[in-house]
């Protein structure tokens, strides 16, 4: 598999336009209106500059409100959560409150900070969302490619929740969006988890796949067919781990999407190209 180094170039990806001086983001957010929900942003969950979150909640929410955090991509070392107020709406307009974290990216943060924040996160969320009418027993995560392996590290590795202070069944459902879980980093991003270029084999603490005991939240791997970046055996064989562990885990394909176009789908003016959105959501009002 390749990770991409930067995530602007989504349109090119997806085949539509060129970008035109604009980033795909910009492309993909312009239709994105403020119907429909409030938003609240940079909310400090810790003390680090990037340790900032926004909230969307659907307007006509009521109490007890189900919530997905949401982790966004970029290679670990490239994204901000602005850029993803796509996915927020989408979300929002399907019941959810969405919580979309910033977290460190590298240079500023290697392996395992970035997986740390985002339980930090979890943390914040747990603790607080209450007060936007949330409900903190019904949390879940959805990650698309970088964030969709730190969001398997969260939900399969307890650690990272035990640091701060949670049991990893505060998490009722996990949905991963093209994620590397069984993967060797290229040596040119292998400083990103404290590993040499030279070096033979992955470390095991970055694999998903190597935390998959059956006993985590269930988990639903979102994959398109035509991914290069990463390439879709990633989803087959995390889920077939959790399940010959006794664990609950499925996958949708898609046979027509890249690796891009399975996030991208999220968006209103793209729901179809695939329907991530219903898939991913409906899997989470089963748990």
């Amino acid at each position: 598999m390749r990770f991409l180094a930067r995530p602007l170039r989504l349109l090119l990806l997806i085949g539509f336009l060129p970008l035109s001086g604009c980033t795909g983001f910009d492309l993909v957010n312009a239709p994105v209106t403020t119907c429909g929900y409030t938003q609240t942003t940079d909310i400090p969950y810790g003390p680090i500059p990037r340790q900032k979150l926004d909230v969307y909640v659907p307007r006509h929410a009521t109490t007890n409100t189900r919530v997905v955090i949401f982790l966004y991509g970029g290679e670990w070392q490239a994204g901000e959560k602005a850029n993803y107020r796509f996915a927020g709406q989408a979300l929002g307009s399907k019941g959810f409150i969405a919580v979309l974290p910033d977290y460190r990216i590298y240079p500023e943060g290697r392996f395992p900070m970035f997986v740390q924040d985002a339980a930090l996160a979890v943390r914040w969320v747990h603790d607080n969302i209450a007060s936007f009418g949330g409900d903190p027993t019904h949390i879940y995560l959805m990650g698309h490619s970088a964030g969709a392996h730190i969001a398997a590290l969260v939900t399969l590795d307890a650690r990272y929740l035990k640091e701060v202070g949670l049991d990893r069944n505060v998490i009722r459902a996990t949905a991963g969006l093209s994620g590397p879980y069984d993967f060797m980093p290229y040596a040119e991003d292998r400083m990103i988890f404290n590993m040499e270029p030279g070096d033979a084999r992955p470390d095991p603490r970055i694999e998903p796949i190597n935390f998959a005991d059956g006993h985590a939240a269930p988990f639903l791997a979102l994959q398109g067919m035509k991914d290069a970046t990463v390439t879709p055996d990633n989803a087959f064989d995390l889920v077939a781990k959790i399940r010959a562990a006794g664990g609950e885990a499925d996958v949708i394909v898609y046979p027509n999407l890249a690796h891009i176009s399975v996030v991208v789908a999220l968006a209103a003016e793209f729901r179809w190209l695939a329907p991530v959105l219903r898939d991913s959501t409906e899997f989470f009002r089963k748990h």
